[in-house]
């Protein structure tokens, strides 16, 4: 049986992410490491399963935490208490800043908690796998392609067939659904993209809305592999998490964006940026001000 095009495009996004690093993980074993049971039936195997690589996520939180002492599961039950909304998202990103907090016994004192090594990049794990499912109870939903850094899955690409129409925006709409109907999803994935192998869209979860979702360029115009390589380098996944995503009030409401493509070389260019700030940026100039202010 001939794949569709979108299969064949979601297969070109793996290849291309293994040769800049990212190891591959097949749905079968990362449904095993979600604790995915083969024996019940597969339209419920993914019903309220682990959203992260459990072992993985420990192991690097004890070598990242020497002192850390809490059981296997106390981090991740602490995550999964977290909203499903874009409070838990902002909590969330404060855990992949490693502003997190956890008690040294032994010392008698809070301690930051690292999830990612940025100063080591190498010591991170760093795994792509697709079909990405999970059930809530309610809605269930299968992501095609996912990026997950020491277990923890940050960025979500969908795939789509180049030759229906508005096939990205039928994407993104799709993510729209995602959020809605299974937002746990959410709370630790802060990127998504959405590609027919031609266009290449992006934004940040929690805000779908038009405006704020961009075309990521490269020089190579309309080419894929270039598209795929330079957004998923995983130094720029890494500064996306770290520097990039931007939580800010307007009219007592939180939003949450991400810098544009041509704002983040600007960003790079000031001596300290903030990683939240207290206003909406206003274009370029208003988001370089608003990097250049200390975090609250």
């Amino acid at each position: 049986m001939k794949p569709s095009e979108h299969k064949t495009v979601q297969a070109r996004i793996l290849a291309y992410a293994q040769e800049i690093g990212w190891l591959f993980v097949s749905r079968e074993e990362a449904e095993q490491r979600r604790g995915f049971d083969p024996a019940v039936p597969p339209t419920d195997r993914a019903r309220n399963r682990s959203l992260f690589f459990d072992d993985l996520l420990y192991a690097r939180v004890r070598e990242f935490n020497p002192r850390y002492t809490e059981a296997e599961g106390a981090l991740l039950g602490q995550f999964r208490h977290l909203h499903a909304d874009i409070y838990g998202s902002r909590e969330f990103v404060e855990h992949l800043r490693n502003r997190g907090k956890f008690f040294d016994h032994e010392e008698r004192r809070e301690r930051d908690l690292i999830l990612i090594d940025y100063d080591y990049p190498a010591l991170n794990v760093y795994e792509v796998t697709e079909e990405w499912a999970f059930h809530n109870g309610h809605y269930g939903t299968r992501e095609d392609v996912v990026f997950l850094i020491n277990g923890i899955p940050v960025l979500v690409i969908e795939c789509k067939n180049a030759n229906k129409d508005e096939a990205i925006a039928f994407g993104v709409d799709q993510i729209r659904r995602y959020h809605r109907e299974t937002p746990e999803l959410f709370v630790s994935q802060q990127l998504f993209t959405a590609t027919d192998a031609i266009g290449f869209s992006y934004g940040v979860s929690w805000n779908t809305v038009r405006r704020n979702i961009f075309k990521w360029k490269d020089e190579e115009v309309g080419k894929l592999e270039a598209k795929v390589k330079s957004f998923c380098a995983i130094p720029q996944v890494q500064a996306f998490l770290k520097e990039y995503i931007i939580f800010a009030e307007k009219d007592e409401e939180l939003n949450k964006y991400i810098l544009r493509q041509h704002q983040t070389g600007a960003v790079e260019a000031t001596p300290s940026p903030a990683l939240s700030i207290p206003h909406v940026p206003g274009g370029l100039c208003g988001t370089l001000r608003a990097a250049a202010r200390p975090s609250p």
